[in-house]
């Protein structure tokens, strides 16, 4: 018989705790052991994804998949490394971006893209290619899609902005480094959200060498904690229309006196509108950005949630006043982004279709965020508890008593369910514990009841433990 994916992970994992398999060493590629086993890569695969996320095996790239050189060489697991303030263990970061599974945070639904018109786009790019926009690409984005963008925030966020306005990148760590290198200055005090966006904390504690925390309640970041303790911040990075983990929306009052702090103090705010676009149990809120009579809100968009994580492109609205800063420091520091998949984009945005989708994507995203919690409750009555919000695209399953989010997420991952601990999004105390999953692209109640089955067992041991 064939050895299942489960067998081969017991195997190499009793071969590394036993031993046998030394730190450092090289384990056959996914495409040889399966040769060699006569089994389909997806089964190597598989067990190969459950010993990375527990830290017995680490993916370098083109040097192959080698047992963890951080383990002892008695079998016993040494710390895995982790930054301070709560930074997630490597692997379980790897997990967040790179890894295969189901229930993965910000991915938009697949099974719904309109693929055939985007190829139809694309052919139309490719074709009108002109050799003016086969050179050096534009610095700040391909004029068309800038406008593209002025005219969608304009309608759709309640912005009032101009093309010129708009400065087209590759992504979020793109848009944070551009900020801080065209504003700031390498002492300058940078705040950012407790929880916060996990892959931003990454960021600025390599970039920041002055970066605090600024708490989060049930109405979004608390302003009087700046006011009191951080009144003399630069920067402040939040998250107004859904916070990024706890999905709770900033209070007018708090936008208000967050816009007032600004102004008083000339700091700069900078929102992260990741998928405000998504709001269901009333009309899209209008972005902070919108309220901005000063020009102290620094804006950051991004199709990762709309279209496709793949296409990495993003723009920053940039103040008025501030657009010569930011030319100036993109001519020393950028190099503009790919000229064909802006057209692509653009075209997408001067037909409809980007509208068309969106709202499409309201509608499913809704119905499949009921399905997930209906799921969760069938599977797990009584065991988690759920804030619903009025947007987004995951949710959190608060655990009742157990603290143990961490472990407990190790064990659906194990399972490919690749949800997050909430605790690891934390950088101070008192912390929240639970899991954060997406729901955009389970497509039925059938698959989300069998998903949530698959670590049910272990989940109710560990839980009843507590």
């Amino acid at each position: 018989m064939k050895p299942g994916y489960k067998t081969i992970y017991e195997q190499y994992r009793h071969s590394i705790t036993s031993g046998l398999l030394k730190p450092g060493d090289k384990v056959p590629s996914v495409r040889v052991l399966a040769s060699e086993l006569g089994v389909a890569r997806k089964t190597v695969e598989t067990a190969w994804a459950i010993l990375v996320g527990e830290g017995y095996l680490v993916s370098q790239g083109a040097r192959g998949t080698r047992v963890n050189p951080d383990l002892s060489l008695g079998g016993e697991k040494k710390n895995l490394p982790t930054a301070q303030n709560g930074d997630l263990p490597l692997s379980m970061a790897e997990t967040l971006r790179d890894q295969s599974g189901f229930l993965r945070l910000g991915i938009p639904s697949l099974d719904a893209f309109p693929y055939k018109k985007w190829l139809l786009l694309s052919g139309k790019a490719v074709r009108s290619m002109q050799p003016v926009e086969m050179t050096n690409p534009p610095l700040m984005g391909y004029a068309p899609l800038r406008e593209a963008i002025a005219h969608y925030v304009n309608i759709s966020r309640g912005l009032s902005c101009s093309a010129d306005q708009i400065f087209i990148t590759s992504g979020y760590n793109h848009n944070l480094r551009l900020i801080l290198s065209a504003l700031g200055k390498p002492d300058d005090k940078v705040l950012f959200e407790d929880p916060g966006y996990y892959f931003g904390q990454q960021t600025l504690k390599r970039i920041a060498s002055n970066l605090h925390f600024a708490p989060v309640d049930n109405h979004g970041l608390k302003v009087d904690y700046i006011q009191q303790y951080h009144r003399d911040a630069r920067f402040v990075f939040v998250t107004p229309s859904h916070q990024s983990p706890l999905a709770v929306t900033l209070s007018l009052p708090r936008k208000q006196q967050l816009l007032d702090w600004a102004q008083q103090n000339e700091s700069w705010i900078i929102e992260d509108d990741y998928d405000g676009e998504f709001h269901y149990t009333r009309k899209v809120l209008p972005a902070l950005k919108s309220l901005d009579t000063q020009d102290r809100v620094i804006y950051m968009g991004t199709f990762s949630k709309t279209v496709m994580p793949a296409l990495r492109i993003s723009y920053l609205v940039m103040p008025r006043a501030c657009v010569a800063q930011f030319r100036e420091t993109g001519e020393q520091t950028e190099s503009g982004q790919p000229v064909l998949t802006q057209k692509i984009l653009a075209a997408f945005m001067g037909e409809g279709h980007f509208f068309r989708h969106l709202k499409k994507m309201r509608t499913l995203y809704s119905q499949r965020r009921k399905t997930m919690l209906a799921a969760l409750e069938q599977v797990y009555p009584g065991m988690f508890n759920i804030e619903v919000s009025d947007g987004g695209m995951h949710i959190i399953a608060l655990l009742r008593t157990s603290t143990q989010d961490v472990r407990l997420a190790q064990i659906w991952q194990q399972h490919q369910l690749q949800v997050s601990p909430l605790s690891r999004w934390y950088n101070q105390n008192p912390k929240r514990y639970g899991l954060i999953m997406g729901y955009t692209n389970v497509r039925s109640a059938q698959e989300a009841i069998a998903l949530l089955q698959r670590p049910a067992q272990e989940t109710r041991a560990l839980l009843s433990v507590e």
